[in-house]
C-alpha cells in the first residue's frame, strides 16, 4: 500500500503540483468521489435485494440540467474514460456537483463551497485516478491507515521543500557575503 501512495505522490510532484497541501486536497476530493460511488453501489445492491427504490441516491437517475447523465460522474464510469473526456467531466461537472451536493445551506455545501479542481492536465488526472483505484480501501482500518500515511507523506514533502529552500537561501546568503569581502 505504501508504495502505491508514494507513487501517487510522485505523480503529482512530477505532474506539476508541488504544494503538499494542494496534493492532499486533490487526493481527498478524488477519494471522496470514489467513496460516493461506493455508497451508491451499496444502496443499489440493497434496493435490488429488497426490490425497492434506492434510498437517498447520491447520483440521481437521468440527466442534469445540461442533458448529461449523472452516471457519467460516478467513479466506476470515470475511471474507464479517455483522459480528455475524464478531465472535462471532472473539471466541468463533478466539482460543481460536489459543491452543490446536499443543497444550499447544508453542512456539506458550506464545507465544499470552495472546492476547486487544480489538477493541471488530463494525464495527471488519469495517473491520480489509476493510483487511487489501485489502493485497497476495503475496511475502515485500511482507510485510516491510508489517509494517515498520505498525511505523513505530505509532511515529508513539506520538510523536503523547506530544506531545499533553506539550503538555497543559505547558499545565496553565503555567496552574497563572500562577494562583499
Amino acid at each position: 500500500m505504501k508504495s502505491k501512495i508514494d507513487s501517487l505522490w510522485d505523480s503529482f510532484w512530477s505532474g506539476g503540483i508541488s504544494n503538499p497541501l494542494e496534493v492532499m486536497e486533490q487526493i481527498t476530493y478524488l477519494l471522496f468521489l470514489k467513496r460516493l460511488d461506493d455508497l451508491q453501489m451499496l444502496a443499489e445492491n440493497k434496493a435490488n435485494r429488497l426490490g425497492a427504490p434506492i434510498e437517498s441516491p447520491v447520483f440521481p437517475e437521468g440527466n442534469d440540467a445540461s442533458g448529461n447523465s449523472y452516471a457519467d460522474m460516478r467513479w466506476s464510469n470515470l475511471k474507464n474514460l479517455a483522459p480528455d473526456a475524464m478531465y472535462q467531466i471532472v473539471r466541468d461537472r463533478v466539482f460543481p456537483f460536489l459543491r452543490a451536493l446536499g443543497g444550499d445551506g447544508s453542512t456539506h455545501a458550506t464545507h465544499m463551497q470552495d472546492a476547486r479542481f487544480t489538477i493541471p492536465t488530463p494525464a495527471l488526472l488519469v495517473k491520480a485516478v489509476d493510483g487511487i483505484d489501485a489502493i485497497p480501501m476495503t475496511d475502515l482500518d485500511t482507510k485510516g491507515d491510508t489517509y494517515e500515511y498520505m498525511l505523513a507523506c505530505g509532511f515529508v514533502h513539506v520538510d523536503t521543500v523547506m530544506s531545499r529552500r533553506i539550503s538555497s537561501l543559505t547558499a545565496t546568503l553565503l555567496a552574497d557575503s563572500s562577494d562583499e569581502r
